[in-house]
């Protein structure tokens, strides 16, 4: 029988109690006994309300099926079921009937992907449509080292093979540049550059929040997508401030900056294009004026000599206040950027949401601006809430002693993480993209600056709170 388009469009429109694509899936002749996780949404307006509803489902479920694995819990409306196909359409079949099911949806596997992230700056665009992927730039990674070892950095050689005469520097008193006994480093690292494809099988360990008994509980996920940074072929120079314990000296900071300004021949020659500063700490007015800090005058003074810095607004923007009528409460806190986000020239970046910005806004965990003397930051926002990326050191053992067994046993690659730490390098990433193909701005770190602060989206959100808005590589790259 020849069927037109309009019938076509009709059928794919008319309603079914199987949602596709579990519906394509359970019709294939070879898959009768084949066992599907699925929801089962019950029809409220079943005689006798929702209860009455499950309640004949389940009848039905254990009529077919007996000793089926079936869940329900009255704090949400549905079923969740494990049957064969034949069952699944069985029920239909008895849907029909007695009305008692509205819908039967496939329960998908949940992944936990960078790719969202990825997205949402407009990265995985800019790779496609540009292959603006970080190659021939250098990235400085001033934190608790990185973990060569890590497969996320093998594909492109990230960690080798680095222009001379630069080498990874450690800071902290004899440990590796190129281990990462804390985790913090090889996480911001694995942001901005380096890929692992699906095909290698990686594992990720993924948090989630029970509603009703609020109990945060662990579990490792298969990922089923690459997990890219932002610029996958861009190299990457470990310069470690930070010690096993997450802690380190601004004059560890400050030393690793001297070196980059040593091996650009102090702006003669910039063979390290950006600097990215996940660290630091909280201003304290009292200590010296705002921006002026001896950290926030080398930033200055790097960014001046034609390397790009991008800064951490810091994690401190939420707190208390108290009120002289109703008490202490809790509040979104201003006025609380972070050295060295304080530094004039450093484009200094708070948090978003990873995949919904516009409806989410800025995370209440972000440092709010203005400066302490009122200039205006942050300068941009950008995905910093459960943010996927590697796994080492003491990251990895908090992740693992998390889990229940079996998952355990599970060895995982990389494990979710939140915070303005997280926020910074997808900044840097898509900026040492940009530089990839648009060359002509190396040395120039005020020009990109101004170019990305011009090109971020709007989130409609008060100027101390977005900056100048969402990062956008792609809106950047075609401004020029």
């Amino acid at each position: 029988m020849h069927v037109t388009n309009g019938e076509q469009i009709l059928r794919n429109l008319t309603q079914t109690v199987i949602a596709r694509p579990l519906l394509d899936a359970v019709l294939q002749p070879p898959n009768a006994d084949t066992l599907f996780d699925v929801i089962i949404d019950p029809n409220l307006d079943y005689i006798g309300g929702r209860l009455e509803a499950c309640t004949e489902i389940k009848r039905l479920i254990e009529q077919a099926h007996p000793g089926a694995a079936v869940r329900d819990d009255p704090a949400h409306p549905f079923i969740f079921a494990t049957l064969p196909a034949r069952v699944i359409l069985g029920l239909t079949r008895s849907a029909r009937t007695t009305r008692c099911i509205h819908h039967i949806w496939e329960d998908t596997d949940v992944e936990a992907l960078l790719t969202h992230s990825l997205a949402t700056v407009k990265a995985d665009a800019a790779h496609a449509a540009f292959t603006a992927e970080g190659k021939g730039i250098v990235w400085g990674v001033i934190d608790s080292g990185i973990d060569c070892a890590h497969p996320h950095f093998s594909l492109f050689g990230n960690l080798e093979n680095l222009p001379r005469p630069m080498v990874h520097q450690d800071f902290t008193g004899g440990a590796s540049p190129r281990t990462d006994e804390f985790g913090h480093g090889s996480h911001v690292a694995g942001i901005i550059a380096g890929i692992i494809h699906e095909k290698s099988n990686p594992c990720a360990v993924i948090r989630a929040r029970d509603d009703e008994t609020g109990v945060i509980s662990s579990a490792v996920v298969p990922l089923k997508a690459r997990v890219s940074g932002m610029a996958p072929r861009a190299k990457l120079l470990s310069l470690k401030v930070l010690n096993a314990s997450g802690r380190g000296k601004v004059s560890a900071l400050i030393e690793a900056i001297a070196y980059v300004q040593k091996i650009n021949d102090f702006g003669r020659r910039i063979l390290v294009q950006g600097v990215n500063l996940s660290v630091g700490y909280p201003f304290m007015p009292e200590w010296f004026a705002c921006g002026q800090s001896p950290l926030c005058a080398e930033v200055n003074r790097l960014v001046r000599s034609g390397v790009v810095v991008v800064a951490a607004a810091g994690n401190s923007g939420y707190g208390c206040i108290a009120a002289t009528f109703g008490g202490v409460s809790a509040a979104g806190l201003t006025l609380t950027i972070n050295d060295p986000g304080n530094a004039d020239g450093a484009i200094t970046v708070g948090s978003t949401h990873r995949d919904m910005p516009h409806t989410y806004g800025v995370s209440y965990f972000s440092s709010k601006g203005p400066t302490g003397d009122g200039r205006l930051k942050p300068d941009l926002v950008a995905p910093g809430e459960r943010i996927l990326s590697c796994a080492a050191g003491n990251t990895k053992k908090t992740s693992r002693a998390a889990l229940a067994a079996p998952d355990a046993a599970v060895d995982f690659e990389y494990v979710e993480e939140s915070g303005t730490s997280m926020a910074a390098p997808h900044v840097s990433g898509v900026i040492a993209a940009f530089l990839s193909i648009r060359r002509e701005y190396v040395g120039k770190p005020e020009e990109v600056k101004k170019l990305f602060m011009d090109s971020a989206t709007d989130l409609k959100r008060d100027r101390t709170f977005q900056g100048s808005g969402l990062v956008d590589l792609m809106r950047a790259i075609q401004s020029v």
